[in-house]
């Protein structure tokens, strides 16, 4: 096993070791898009769940793409199936670097129609089922299975090395969590060798009784099988009617009964800087969204997106660097405690606790606090948004208001529980454009 331990060049970096082995270079990825995904709304209409911007320049996918990359596994194969274009034409663009020469690729794998037969992914093991012939043909050791929705950072040369040393059939990442959200990944079960002995399924229950823990064990859906091991599951899963196809659901279960299965820790192979918490989302409803973006904005967030040792790789589109003007009087241009990407025209406003990302254009004394602004926005002037999510191309006209009165607010649009308010062109009555979804 190759450690790399350089000096870091960064001031305010602890260099981590990276685990690239040849575990990394014998494994492959299976990065799942999942059901479609209804908690994220109209978000979703014309996307992919891990199509979604986040961050001001990044798409979910990234995340799990990111930590592939940088952990050295460079054999990825990407399962698509609803409103897949903007996510595909996002892998083209942005994920074509690696060298086919090398065996190195990050390939599509869309649904499409079986000899003899047509029909979707029936489930996420259904997914990887499908495409077994293109996994096989890597001839890999390992398989990982990963969800494109999911926002951490972590090195899975290290969960590999794990796995390896446990001589494990199945090994699966868990999280310490509090009862309730545990609850709804799924909440493990291990012994005292961290051996896997049950996993309850998701579910929305989960308040602490009283004398009950209020901490639990919960599944992040990130899997590493031996490669013969998880053909003979899938084989299993393929071939029952009364099966859902699901990892969690139906593969799982059936590997705590005929196989090793052993759980590793997050804490054990996240990348993060000393001192700060473990930081995972799992982005499933648009409150969850808000709030994983709203992490980014604080003066010392736990998900460090400035880490040139584990980079957060993506595409944007060429544009110019963000321009702040007008300085006269009440007629301001500027951003406090906020993420402005390229492109944004601050023109006599005033940003507060905001992310915009490219191309948004914000026009002379309007207010955007605590919103996420999605590219090619335009906001008029006299505006005042507060709590929302803007989609993309949405035209704001003069003097419109939302995020004031959440009742009036939720005539037009989407008000969450938590209280965010989510702006798209259908709601405004703009027609579609070319550019929708991407």
């Amino acid at each position: 096993m190759t450690v790399d331990s350089r000096p870091d060049p960064a001031v305010h970096t602890v260099r981590q070791p990276r685990f690239v082995s040849q575990l990394t270079r014998n494994s492959f990825a299976m990065v799942l898009e999942g059901a479609h995904s209804q908690g994220l709304n109209e978000l979703t209409d014309w996307r992919s769940k891990p199509a979604v911007s986040f961050g001001g320049k990044f798409r979910l996918i990234d995340f799990a793409l990111s930590n592939c990359v940088n952990s050295g596994i460079r054999r990825v194969g990407v399962a698509t199936q609803y409103r897949a274009q903007s996510l595909i034409r996002h892998l083209q663009l942005g994920w074509s670097f690696l060298d086919g020469r090398l065996g190195e690729f990050i390939e599509i794998m869309p649904a499409q129609q079986q000899v003899n037969e047509s029909q979707w992914y029936r489930g996420t093991a259904d997914a990887v089922f499908q495409n077994w012939r293109e996994v096989r043909r890597t001839a890999p050791d390992h398989v990982l299975i990963l969800s494109g929705d999911h926002i951490y950072r972590m090195d899975y040369g290290r969960l590999l090395a794990a796995h390896a040393q446990s001589q494990a059939d199945l090994t699966m990442v868990c999280i310490d969590l509090p009862l309730a959200q545990a609850s709804r990944c799924g909440v493990v079960t291990v012994d005292e060798a961290q051996h896997v002995v049950h996993v309850q399924n998701a579910t929305d229950s989960g308040q602490p009784a009283t004398g009950e823990p209020l901490t639990a064990l919960a599944n992040m859906g990130i899997y590493v099988f031996n490669t013969d091991f998880l053909y003979e599951q899938l084989l299993q899963d393929a071939n029952d009617p009364a099966s859902n196809h699901d990892f969690a659901r139906d593969v799982i279960p059936r590997c705590l009964a005929q196989g090793r299965t052993c759980a590793h820790s997050f804490e054990d192979s996240r990348i993060s800087e000393p001192g700060k918490p473990a930081y995972w989302r799992d982005i499933s409803t648009l409150d969850a969204y808000w709030e994983a973006n709203m992490d980014l904005v604080q003066v010392d967030p736990h998900l460090n997106v400035y880490d040139d040792q584990w980079p957060i790789w993506t595409w944007q589109g060429q544009s110019p660097p963000a321009k702040f003007v007008h300085n006269d009087g009440h007629r301001v241009g500027v951003a406090l405690d906020s993420l402005v990407a390229g492109g944004c025209i601050i023109s006599g406003a005033t940003i507060r606790r905001s992310l915009l990302f490219p191309d948004v254009r914000v026009h002379s004394h309007s207010l955007v606090q605590d919103c996420v602004v999605l590219s090619g926005v335009q906001i008029g002037m006299n505006c005042i948004l507060k709590k929302c999510i803007v989609d993309k191309n949405c035209t704001l006209p003069d003097g419109t208001c939302i995020g004031l009165d959440p009742q009036e607010d939720a005539k037009r649009f989407h008000v969450t529980p938590a209280g965010v308010t989510l702006v798209t062109r259908v709601m405004l009555g703009q027609e579609l454009g070319l550019l929708e979804g991407l």
